[in-house]
């Protein structure tokens, strides 16, 4: 596991990709989060509250919110992710595309951050729930998904149309096969059916009969355990009114035993907890009244101060500079690993290179070697580039890595082919075994896959070159 680079009772202020883009590897324990839900509206605090001022807009637009880069990082460590994003375009529109990719590359630095134990807890509601499931499955693993918690609370409803909407969803995964719960917490203990267990008790032949945990205990065991109460189900009802004196008027605020039964079940005293979205600062005083260091981040200024009220009004800080407030991201000090998937790559690319986006790497290969599939020999007319894409000469899973020097130019078909297993020359032999080229054996001599290489590698070094001759003329 990775060392720290961060303090604890540490505020983040500002985007959080940045924060987590620059914390080390494998240093966070629990990450329970509350982010946008994709409402497509704007949020405001209740004025003369503790949270007056604060606002964030919930609506999403591909052509307004979504880098390119953030695309390219998507579909070089997570396809499965991409092909969710792809989907909900085709399904639910731009908008719920452009939500999934902000969040997407978040999940993806979620998950390199967490130790190999850690867990995440992602809060949502209706509106991309769906979605948000799918793309959690696609980085995280349907593997790891443990529970989708409903959290169920009351409230007015106008609804006349529909059943009223009364609870969020919470979702559960670990980040492998081995990760911290500890049932027996207090916070997750509810009681009995008062009707059902004291006959039990009571009743020595009902309980030799009984069945699991119960049969053969002892009358005393028996009431030990009914006062220890049962596990929580997978759906909590906890309410949280209009009046509670937990409330700061923050449009979106949720209560402090919802977060305190997620950072009870999932984390130990001492351990670190992370919140990217923590607004009012809920998950912050959650994890310190439970002995847990912190860390939150969050775009709106107010929420130090909020950090700070609440924290003094628990009687758990007393000192603002208890709370660190920072706006710079850390810098790693570790081996500087992206996001992708296991965080493991056979050969380390640790040499500083011009980046280069996906579109930029094709246009390049492209214009050197003109719109041709490396994989087959297809080479449409009028040199037409629409029908291919962007893939690896040496694929991930074997150590390949993203820059100009491994990539090659593929037809649809044989992008669709090539897994993420098989080498560009795999996929050659694989086309002329089963009938798919296209070309004439002088495209072994057009395109020969190690004069690419060399190519695209002199490419890089006057690229970099020219870099550096103008940074020292600056």
């Amino acid at each position: 596991m990775g060392l720290p680079n961060f303090a604890n009772r540490t505020l983040y202020q500002g985007d959080n990709l940045p924060f987590l883009q620059g914390i080390n590897s494998e240093t966070v324990d629990l990450i329970a989060t509350d982010p946008p839900f994709k409402k497509g509206r704007d949020f405001h605090a209740t004025p003369d509250s503790l949270a007056a001022g604060a606002r964030f807009t919930d609506r999403w637009r591909w052509d307004n919110d979504v880098q390119p880069e953030w695309m390219d990082a998507i579909k070089d460590d997570w396809p499965k992710a991409e092909s969710v994003i792809s989907a909900a375009w085709l399904t639910s529109g731009a908008d719920m595309a452009a939500f999934l990719c902000w969040l997407g590359v978040r999940l993806m630095e979620c998950r390199r951050i967490l130790k190999p134990t850690g867990s995440m807890y992602l809060h949502i509601d209706f509106t991309a729930h769906a979605w948000a499931k799918c793309l959690m499955d696609g980085i995280f693993g349907r593997d790891n998904f443990h529970n989708e918690i409903a959290w169920c609370y009351r409230s007015t409803s106008q609804a006349k149309r529909w059943f009223p909407r009364k609870h969020d969803a919470i979702l559960f995964y670990s980040k492998g096969s081995r990760w911290i719960f500890n049932p027996d917490a207090a916070a997750l203990r509810e009681e009995y059916i008062l009707e059902r267990l004291p006959r039990r008790i009571n009743d020595p032949a009902r309980n030799r009969g009984g069945s699991g945990n119960w049969r053969g205990a002892t009358e005393e065991e028996l009431t030990e355990r009914y006062a220890q109460g049962k596990l929580a189900p997978d759906w909590w009802e906890i309410t949280f009114g209009p009046n509670s004196p937990e409330r700061t008027g923050y449009p979106t605020q949720k209560p402090l035993s919802l977060y305190e039964r997620i950072i009870a079940a999932s984390s130990n005293p001492g351990d670190v907890v992370l919140d990217p979205h923590c607004g009012c600062a809920t998950t912050p005083v959650a994890a310190e009244r439970l002995g847990r260091q912190w860390i939150g981040m969050d775009l709106w200024t107010g929420t130090y101060q909020l950090v700070l009220d609440r924290l003094n009004a628990e009687k758990q800080i007393w000192r603002p500079e208890d709370v660190n407030l920072v706006t710079v991201p850390p810098e790693r000090d570790d081996d500087a690993d992206t996001a992708a998937p296991f965080l493991h790559q056979i050969e380390r690319r640790r040499e500083r290179r011009p980046m280069f986006s996906r579109d930029e790497m094709k246009a390049i290969l492209i214009g050197q070697w003109t719109a041709i599939c490396w994989g087959c020999g297809f080479e449409p007319p009028n040199a037409d580039d629409r029908f291919f894409d962007l893939d690896h000469n040496l694929p991930k899973s074997q150590g390949g890595h993203n820059d100009l020097d491994n990539r090659a130019i593929l037809c649809r078909p044989c992008n669709g082919r090539k897994s993420d297993t098989m080498t560009i020359e795999g996929l050659r032999r694989a086309n002329r075994r089963d009938g798919y080229w296209y070309g004439s054996p002088t495209i072994d001599q057009r395109i020969p896959i190690r004069l690419a290489v060399e190519w695209a590698a002199q490419y890089l070094e006057r690229a970099r070159q020219q870099s550096g001759s103008a940074g020292n003329a600056d």
